[in-house]
């Protein structure tokens, strides 16, 4: 060792051939060098010499190994393996050594072509390698040089292993320190003292302690410790430790150290850490601390209070004092919180310390956490509830496995404020042991449970599906036991699919040990998936991938056909239905049915008809014999063979018509009614079927078409008999028999003649009398109407009325028809009795009675009606008889309104009784039901017909069911699933109930399943049709229908019958399964659709198929026929799952596409090649492929190869990479700059390599953009309807090849570019005949060049339209003829320009066999209307000459110069029907009355009306508003009047009708006028009052809401509710005009309450409207005015006064009243006076002159008008200046003269005009006119024209226009009506009527037609003499006036042509000034009042 530490080493590596014959060669050749030792040694042995120089020599190692010989010449033949004779040593080396060397020597043959190499990681090194690579050495080696390091000798061109050897190359470090201790350590006597040291390196040093120079290990003290850390722990330090300590680390790359000094030294106590307070929880242990430094160490000790606890010397349990000083207690209980004092002392001195101790109650769990087992997904919930000190606050910690759970990192884990965890969405990675720590200062607790996640089990895997080999129709199954979701499986279950079918449980328990069963009942040739699950406590898991499909073999059909019916369809024919075998019993797929049949109960043999097609499931079997029986059974077969045949049906041919008539016919006549028939049965071979009996026949000779018809049934006993009665009496009759089966009639026997015999006659007819005398009278009569024989002769009797002892008969011939009764008693009653006799005897008796010389009279008219017993149909009428005329009554007659009654609504004859004189009471048979009615009657004698008697009472009759059922019943198709039901509603004469409660019951139910009816009700009354929804596609049914009301229902109608429309398939082919034959081949088969879900004829199926998640829009292959059931698709893309469903079709459409989509994958093939081939990184020497997986992978892609090659070399020559199937991309190196090559790239299946995709790259980095391409054309040959071909010239590539080329395309003139690159897939199409411009750009590696330039505008050529017509309507028009509409195609789908459209109609015959039949159109063949002249713009045209009554199919196509677009949905159309296609013509509207208008028209004109019209429609409408008030009358009966009832009066109506049929509504008429006639209107809208004071008021109403007319005035009527000083009077006012609604009345008795009533008039009055009013004042109103004083000046009256009491209200206003001594009424003078005011100036002017007034003043508040002041002294209004006293006395003298002689002229004109009006005058109240204005109240101040007055007016105006006019009184009748003489008056502005009235009476009328017979007597003096006022007026008339008796004004004409209007004032006044709100402006007419009646 010592030498390998003095001298550097060196490898001399030496091989030596051992050989005895060398040894001596070898010492020798080594002896001048070296000195050898050689250890013994023997043959093939190689020695390893190491040198060490001089020193020594050192075998290092020995191989053993075969050698050969070498000497100085060696063979160059012979060559030998590389071997390491010397390998590489493992070298440690010190960091920061300059280098490290390892050697290799290695021996082979020959050695000069020997090689050594050095490898780390892999990597060749090829630095510092030298000596022939011997040697390797590593300069300033690093951490980074540390490794193993590989030497490989080898041979070049030699395929020999090469030999190898390894070495490790370490790094050594020299110490350092990591932690050392500080310079200087101050430490207390006593304490413990660490000492830091620590050094790290390589290897890890050793570390030695030195004190004072001194190592440790000879001072052997105790209380020094070295620590494992290195570092130095001195215990209990004495003053004597103090020194130097020294701490060395060394190993083998060096030595360190380091040192501190140590000083002990004594202080006083003191605190290293002050004691703090101490909270703990009861039952732990508190620690109270109490650190004190000093030196020496402190005593302390612990008290509590003046206790001592714990010291050096005292110890009390539970108080320990600790070595730190501290107190620990254990435990601690709630009694030891307080305060606790810590005493520490030493020689240095004393310290003192308090602490308080708080214990806290303990924190622990009250309700633990549970093991717990819950479902995977569900919510797991863990209890902790944990109970603590309220002062602490608590923390929950849960942990799972002792890891915490962190909520907050986790949405799955909540922890509750209770601590509850909270686990939703449990999977198995939460099962597992949880812990729940609370932690809190009050103490911790944990508990754990543990958590089990439950899951439904995972599938079976392996699933294996196997024939039974020993039974055919089962399977093995096996799999593999499924992972349990940690609950035991409980069993498993077994699905299966049957033949794509869905899924069913087969076996649902089996044993969870197994894993294999036989699965049987099986059905044979179908196909079978399985799939299993596993059931836990959990539930039922996911069932096992699904095992491939199983076919079982075809069996023969194990069933035979089910449902066998047969039926006679002919005489000749049985149709044979049944079904198909059910479908488990098929066992393979049916083709068709084998039937056999013969005579039954016969032992022939069969006949045999083959059914080739499994479709058809019915056979009609021909050429049979008529009404036989036959045996008939049904087979099915397969392609295994034929299955059971049925049990045998029987049934016959059908019936025939029998051929014979009956035989041995006798007839015989038995009465005058009877007729007896005797005959024998036909033979029967000639009755052919069952004989339902005979017919016995009879005929009239005159009358052949009234054939009476009895049915017989059959006798088969002998001769067979029957009558036939109700004959005509002595009538010649045609007799016949025949025998009749169930197909019809047969012949006829021949006819035999007849009379029946003879009867008693009938009545004779027209009993009357004549020349009647004291003592005779003369009877005639007529011939009987029924002779019933020959008349003989007539029997006349009569006797005296009551004595049956005074009869006298006479017997006469029959000639005679009158004869004179003789030797009667004068004025004597007789009854007088005719009868014919025939040989018979004496037929029915007429009678009468007659008075002897009383010729009879007319009847009078029956009276007090009273209807008793009603029912629904009749009711009695009890009345008594009216006077008989002197004669019997031979007739009573009743009449009656029906339904609306009125005065207008005409009587109709009822009901008739004959020869009953004595009927006091009828029952009046046939009424209608629920029908209000009026009855009337009238009594009939010999002479006539009595007046009609006064009407009943209105009855209404009691409610029935109806007695018919809707007329016209039809059905026809509406839709596929509907029904349209048309019937002729029942008119409302037949609803026998409420109209609203009557409706129609639609029973309807399939023809085949009869007793499932269902109902469907109309409530609409006059509902004609309806669609019944929801039907059965393509079935036949049978619909009834009935009228029901609230009684009930009443009978059915006929039978109907209906088919639905044909239309799609409502179910999908059945048992659909797929099968992939090859790459791009499926073989579909399928199944037919159910017979009962193929809702037409099957015309074939339709395959729709798309690859799975590759397509977006599934393909079609369309298999043509109903017997193919399978297809094999071909061209499919390779390894693709395809989707597969089937639909069938019919002639309608498409059916429901089979779901769910059977799935099947082709089959796998070599792959298509990769694509995107792209270089994105080219250098000189290296390439960067990459590429994307084929877009046809064809299966499970494997690998790449990429082979590559550079181009100019041979085409075979390829470098070949083959890479995994995931990679994308490849770098190729060691490349030739600047050169180009050919890189191929394919793709590897299962199947093989697929075809390559190839590129060239050019290995260059000036790479760039290529240019755009140039020179764009697009040939016109190459462009067609939907593509072009767009040529180009590419430009540059910019040195890398145009990897693809992108097209943009746009549509003109304003599309968006669409962008179309070969790099991806596109299936680009261009739309027809639209233009386009393109552009193109190149792609290479770089990235793309800028777009071409556009090309041309090119247009692609025309194409067909893409779309037929849409909205196709066909609706009847007229009886042959269809309109048919419909929608222009969208312009975008025309493709060219539309030439016309073509419409292709057939006709329908749908077979009308049994539903369950075939439903095939016998008439395939269609017609066609084609529209081409300016026909792309028609929507609409009329397809003609159709056959009536048959149905139509028609649709349409559009078309072009290209061809035809697809057809529309095919429409059906039922031709026959149609509605009316005129409006009725010639309408009339008549009124009849206010509230009735009758129409009448002519029908519409028989070539429009398409059918027989069934009714008509009424639509009639107030003009001004129709929407609100139009309303519809239907008519069922095609009559061509009606009447509309219930109209509002005066009202113009328009009137609109349409004809329907059973097609449908006609259009409507042109509407047509009418008004109603005038009414009496409705009451006024509203009555009001205003102004009222004690004496007056103002009334107004509104106008009549109803007016039912021209409103020609308004009836006032006023009364008070009690007498008035014993006087009860009622003044009646007429207004006339409409424009008047208000009335002053000023006759009122203060505090009096009054009604007033108010009615408007038309043509008559209108009911009343009324309410009370109380005259003034009214309670809270003022008090009177006081000192009321009037003082005179010259111009003018001033009225003063002084405030009275205000009353309850401030007073607002005054108004003064005047008195006129003309008048004697008060009336308000001056309104609107201010509260202000004491006084008030009226000018002199404005008064009458000559007239004294009294005023009064009345004050007004809120409350109203108030008590009146006491009148004032009256004032005369003369001037006091006299007027002859001036100087222009003459001249006005002189003017006065000429008035007079004026005014005399004037008087004449005026009485002759006056004697005129009332010669022309009618007796009623004519209209004068009035002037009108406005008062502040809305009244008119009312003035009386005085022009055709006998008084001069006094009113005057200083503005020099003339006194207002007064009204004149003709627009007003007044009747004032009086109890006694007394009245204190009302003055009338019109005529005045007064009549007394007496006080009983209930109502006073006084209308303009009370004075026209006679004028009232007394009216004068009642009406003034009651009063002085007005006896005084009356007094003062001028002398000579005649005045009018009568009191009335009446005018003739009207001449004034200024316009006046009426005003009513019914007081009076004399004089004054009222001046209204509002003045009006000068020259208006002022309302003045003051107005004398008696002027």
């Amino acid at each position: 060792m010592s030498c390998l530490k003095q001298s550097t080493y060196e490898y001399v590596g030496i091989l030596i051939h051992l050989l005895n014959v060398h040894r001596q060669n070898l010492q020798a050749a080594f002896l001048p060098f070296f000195k050898l030792e050689f250890a013994a040694v023997s043959l093939d042995k190689i020695f390893y010499l190491r040198w060490f120089g001089p020193c020594c020599l050192w075998v290092y190692e020995t191989f053993t190994m075969a050698l050969s010989a070498h000497t100085g010449a060696t063979d160059p033949s012979d060559t030998t393996a590389p071997i390491i004779v010397i390998p590489p040593q493992n070298t440690s080396v010190v960091a920061g050594s300059s280098e490290v060397t390892l050697e290799c020597v290695a021996s082979a043959r020959p050695v000069e072509r020997l090689s050594i190499t050095w490898k780390r990681n892999g990597i060749k090194i090829t630095s510092g390698i030298s000596s022939f690579g011997r040697r390797l050495t590593i300069t300033n080696p690093t951490s980074a040089d540390v490794g193993m390091y590989f030497c490989e000798a080898k041979l070049r061109d030699s395929t020999e292993e090469p030999a190898r050897a390894k070495a490790f190359i370490s790094l050594m470090e020299p110490p350092h320190f990591t932690a050392e201790p500080e310079s200087v350590i101050l430490a207390e006597v006593e304490k413990d003292v660490d000492i830091l040291c620590q050094a790290m390196g390589v290897p890890i040093p050793s570390l030695v302690w030195y004190k004072d120079s001194v190592p440790l290990s000879k001072l052997q003290n105790p209380r020094y410790k070295v620590l494992l850390s290195g570092g130095l722990r001195i215990h209990a330090l004495r003053p004597q430790d103090a020194g130097i300590f020294q701490c060395f680390a060394s190993n083998k790359a060096g030595e360190i150290q380091t040192y501190t000094y140590l000083d002990v030294t004594n202080i006083k106590p003191a605190f290293i850490q002050p004691p703090e307070d101490t909270t703990v929880t009861e039952g732990m242990t508190a620690m109270l601390t109490c650190e004190v430094s000093g030196a020496p160490k402190p005593a302390i000790s612990w008290k509590k209070g003046n206790q001592i606890l714990a010291s050096g010397s005292v110890q009390i349990p539970r108080f320990i004092l600790l070595e730190s000083g501290g107190l620990q207690i254990t435990p601690v209980f709630l009694q030891d919180a307080g305060n606790y004092t810590c005493h520490a002392v030493n020689s240095e001195g004393a310290l003192n310390a308090f602490v308080m101790l708080t214990v806290w109650n303990r924190t622990f769990i009250v309700h633990p956490p549970e093991n717990s087992t819950v479902i995977k997904g569900t919510t797991a919930t863990l209890r902790c509830e944990a109970t603590h000190d309220p002062r602490i606050s608590i923390r929950y910690v849960w942990k799972k496995d002792s890891v915490v759970i962190n909520p907050s990192s986790s949405s799955r884990s909540t922890v509750e404020k209770d601590g509850t965890l909270l686990i939703s969405q449990t999977w198995s990675g939460d099962i597992g042991d949880y812990t729940c720590e609370v932690i809190s200062f009050g103490g911790n607790d944990s508990r754990m449970a543990r958590l089990e996640v439950i899951e439904l089990p995972h599938s079976p895997q392996n699933l294996l599906a196997i024939l039974n080999s020993s039974y055919s129709r089962s399977v093995v199954l096996s799999w593999v036991r499924p992972f349990d979701g940690n609950s035991p499986v409980l069993y498993y279950m077994v699905e299966l699919s049957e033949n794509n079918s869905p899924w069913k449980v087969h076996l649902s328990n089996l044993d969870p040990k197994m894993t294999s069963v036989t699965v049987s009942g099986l059905t044979p040739a179908r196909t079978y998936q399985f799939r299993v699950c596993a059931v836990n406590q959990v539930g039922k898991g996911q069932y096992s991938p699904e095992t491939s499909r199983l076919m079982l073999p075809e069996e023969p059909p194990s069933a035979p056909p089910k449902n066998i019916v047969a039926s006679g369809r002919t005489n000749q024919s049985i149709m044979v239905q049944w079904q198909p075998p059910p479908e488990s019993e098929h066992n393979g797929v049916l083709h068709g049915y084998i039937l056999r049949y013969r005579l039954a109960g016969l032992p022939g043999e069969y006949q045999y008809k083959n059914i080739t097609s499994a479709e058809i499931n019915y056979c009609l079997v021909t050429d049979l014999i008529i009404w036989t029986q036959y045996e008939i059974q049904v087979a099915s077969y397969n392609g295994a063979g034929l299955g059971a045949f049925s049990r045998p049906v029987t049934e016959y041919t059908l019936q025939g018509v029998p051929t014979a008539p009956p035989q041995n016919v006798q007839v015989e006549a038995v009465n005058s009614t009877t007729i007896q028939f005797l005959w024998s049965p036909p033979p029967q071979q000639f009755i052919n079927g069952i004989n339902q009996g005979y017919k016995l026949l009879a005929w009239p000779v005159d009358a052949p078409g009234t054939v009476t018809v009895v049915t017989i049934a059959p006798d088969f006993h002998g001769v067979h008999s029957g009558c036939i009665t109700n004959l005509k009496k002595y009538t010649t009759y045609y007799t016949s028999v025949l025998c009749f089966t169930t197909p019809g009639d047969g012949p006829r026997s021949a006819p035999q003649l007849l009379r029946t015999l003879e009867d008693k006659p009938g009545a004779v007819g027209h009993l009357s009398f004549t020349e009647i005398l004291d003592t005779s009278l003369k009877v005639s009569w007529q011939e009987p109407v029924e002779k019933n024989g020959i008349i003989t002769g007539y029997q006349l009797s009569w006797e005296v009325y009551g004595r049956n002892e005074s009869r006298l008969s006479r017997t006469l011939t029959n000639t005679t028809l009158e004869y004179k009764i003789t030797g009667l008693s004068s004025l004597t009653t007789y009854t007088i009795e005719v009868a014919a006799v025939t040989a018979k005897g004496s037929g029915w008796v007429t009678s009468s009675t007659i008075s002897s010389g009383v010729p009879p009279e007319l009847p009078g008219a029956p009276s007090n009606l009273v209807i008793s017993n009603i029912s629904p149909r009749s009711a009695t009428l009890q009345f008594r008889p009216g006077y008989d005329g002197k004669t019997s009554i031979c007739k009573w007659i009743v009449e009656g309104q029906v339904g609306v009654l009125g005065d207008e609504e005409e009587w109709v004859s009822l009901h008739e009784v004959d020869n009953e004189p004595d009927a006091q009471m009828l029952e009046v048979p046939n009424l209608t039901p629920y029908t209000h009615y009026r009855f009337r009657m009238r009594q009939v004698n010999v002479v006539g017909a009595s007046p009609l008697s006064q009407p009943s009472r209105v009855i209404q009759t009691l409610q029935a069911p109806p007695d018919v059922a809707p007329s016209s019943v039809s059905v026809r198709t509406a839709s596929e699933s509907s029904l349209r039901m048309r019937w002729v509603p029942l008119p409302d004469t037949q609803y026998n109930g409420n109209p609203e409660s009557v409706g129609y019951r639609i029973k309807f139910w399939r023809v085949d399943l009869q007793p499932s009816a269902l109902l469907k009700v109309i409530n609409d009354r006059l509902e004609r049709e309806c669609t019944i929804e929801e039907l059965e596609e393509w079935t036949e049914y049978e619909l009834q229908i009935q009228a029901f009301n609230a009684i009930g229902a009443g009978p059915w109608s006929e039978v109907v019958r209906g088919r639905t429309r044909e239309s799609v398939p409502s179910a999908p082919p059945e048992n659909v399964s797929a099968e992939a034959v090859s790459s791009t081949q499926i073989l579909l088969t399928w199944s037919a659709v159910p017979e009962s879900e193929q809702n037409g004829l099957i015309l074939g199926y339709k395959i729709l198929y798309k690859a799975k998640d590759l397509d977006s829009e599934p393909r079609s292959q369309t298999v043509r026929g109903n017997h193919t059931q399978s297809c094999l698709l071909s061209g499919l893309r390779k390894f693709v799952l395809y989707e597969i469903r089937v639909l069938a079709f019919t002639r309608i459409g498409d059916g429901v596409p089979s779901s769910p989509a059977v799935t099947e994958r082709t089959k796998d093939d070599a792959p298509g090649p990769p694509v995107r081939l792209v270089f994105p990184e080219v250098r000189l020497t290296s390439v960067r492929i990459v590429w994307q997986p084929p877009e046809e992978p064809n299966g499970i892609i494997l690998g790449y190869q990429i082979a590559y090659r550079l181009a100019s070399s041979s085409p075979n020559k390829f470098t070949t990479v083959e890479v995994g199937s995931t990679v994308r991309q490849f770098t190729a190196t060691d490349l030739t700059p600047e050169s180009a090559y050919i890189f191929r790239t394919s793709a590897k299946t299962r199947q093989g390599w697929g075809e390559p995709l190839e590129a060239t790259v050019i290995t260059t980095e000036k790479r760039e953009r290529p240019a755009p391409p140039q020179q764009l054309t697009t040939p016109q040959s190459d462009v067609s309807s939907r593509s072009l071909q767009l040529h180009w010239v590419p430009g540059s590539d910019g040195s890398s090849p145009i990897r693809y080329f992108t097209v943009q395309v746009r549509e003109l003139p304003d599309g968006d570019w669409q962008t179309y690159s070969s790099s991806i897939s596109h299936e680009a199409t261009l739309n027809p005949f639209t233009s386009y411009k393109l552009r193109v750009k190149a792609t290479n590696d770089i990235g793309d060049s800028d777009f071409s330039a556009e090309t041309e505008a090119v247009t692609t050529l025309q194409d067909v339209p893409d779309e037929p017509p849409g909205s196709v309507l066909v609706t009847p028009h007229t009886t042959s003829s269809v309109l048919v509409q419909w929608q222009p195609p969208k312009a975008e789908s025309l493709n060219g320009l539309l030439l016309g459209y073509r419409i292709y109609y057939r006709e329908l015959d749908y077979d009308a066999g049994s539903a369950t039949e075939s439903k095939a159109v016998r008439n395939p063949s269609a017609l066609r209307a084609e529209l081409t002249r300016n026909s792309s713009a028609l929507t609409t045209y009329e397809l003609t000459q159709l056959k009536k009554y048959k149905r139509y199919e028609v649709l349409m196509t559009a078309y072009n110069v290209i061809g035809e677009s697809p057809t529309s949905t095919p429409v059906e159309v039922f031709v026959g029907e149609a509605a009316p296609a005129m409006a009725p013509q010639n309408i009339q509207v008549n009124s009849l009355s206010a509230s009735q208008l009758e129409l009448t028209w002519d029908p519409p004109p028989a070539d429009s009306q398409n059918g027989n019209i069934q009714g008509y429609k009424i639509y009639y409408w107030e003009s001004d508003v129709q929407n609100d008030t139009e309303k519809v009358k239907v008519l069922f009966l095609p009559e061509t009047t009606v009447r509309l009832k219930n109209l509002t009066s005066h009202t113009r109506y328009l009137v609109c009708i349409s004809a329907f049929n059973a097609a449908g509504d006609g259009p409507r008429s042109r509407p047509s006028a009418g008004r109603t006639h005038q009414a009496a209107p409705s009451a006024p809208s509203f009555l009001a009052f205003s102004e009222i004071t004690s004496t007056t008021l103002n009334v107004s109403w509104g106008e009549p809401t109803a007016a039912n007319g021209v409103l020609q005035g308004y009836r006032v009527v006023y009364e008070p509710l009690a007498p008035v000083q014993g006087v009860s009077k009622v003044v009646t006012v007429d207004i006339k005009g409409n424009w008047q609604r208000w009335l002053k009345v000023r006759d009122l008795t203060k505090g009096m309450t009054y009604l007033f009533r108010v009615q408007a008039r038309t043509i008559a009055y209108g009911p009343e409207l009324q309410a009370n009013v109380t005259a003034g004042p009214a309670e809270g109103s003022p008090g009177s005015p006081q000192e009321i004083l009037v003082t005179k000046s010259a111009s003018g009256l001033t009225v003063q006064w002084t405030e009275g009491d205000s009353g309850e209200k401030p007073t607002t206003g005054y108004i003064i009243e005047a008195r006129p001594s003309d008048e004697g009424l008060w009336d308000m003078f001056v309104k609107d006076i201010p509260r202000s005011a004491t006084s008030y100036t009226v000018s002199l002017d404005k008064l009458k002159q000559g007239v004294t007034y009294e005023f009064r003043v009345v004050a007004v508040n809120e409350f109203g008008y108030g008590e009146p002041s006491v009148p004032s002294v009256a004032v005369s209004a003369q001037t006091e200046a006299p007027f002859y006293e001036e100087w222009w006395f003459l001249l006005v003298m002189a003017l006065s003269s000429l008035i007079l002689i004026l005014l005399v002229v004037f008087a004449l004109v005026l009485h002759g005009q006056s004697k005129k009006y009332k010669n022309c005058s009618t007796g009623k109240t004519a209209a004068l006119h009035c002037t009108l204005t406005l008062d502040n109240g809305g009244f008119t101040a009312l003035e009386l024209n005085s022009r055709h007055l006998n008084i001069k007016s006094t009113f005057s105006k200083k503005n020099g226009t003339r006194s207002p006019p007064r009204p004149s009184p003709g627009g007003l009748h007044y009747s004032d009506e009086d109890i006694c003489n007394k009245y204190n008056g009302a003055v009338l502005t019109e005529g005045l009527g007064l009549n007394e009235k007496p006080l009983e009476m209930s109502e006073s009328e006084a209308t303009d037609s009370d004075y026209e017979d006679e004028l009232p007597k007394h009216s004068f003096v009642n009406h003034y003499m009651s009063d002085p006022t007005y006896y005084n007026s009356w007094k003062r008339q001028q002398k000579g006036v005649k005045h009018p008796t009568s009191y009335r004004y009446e005018e003739c004409s009207a001449s004034e042509t200024e316009p006046y209007f009426q005003t009513v004032i019914t007081t009076q006044s004399s004089g004054g000034v009222y001046t209204p709100t509002g003045q009006p402006a000068p020259g208006s007419r002022t309302p003045v009042t003051g107005f004398s009646s008696f002027v």
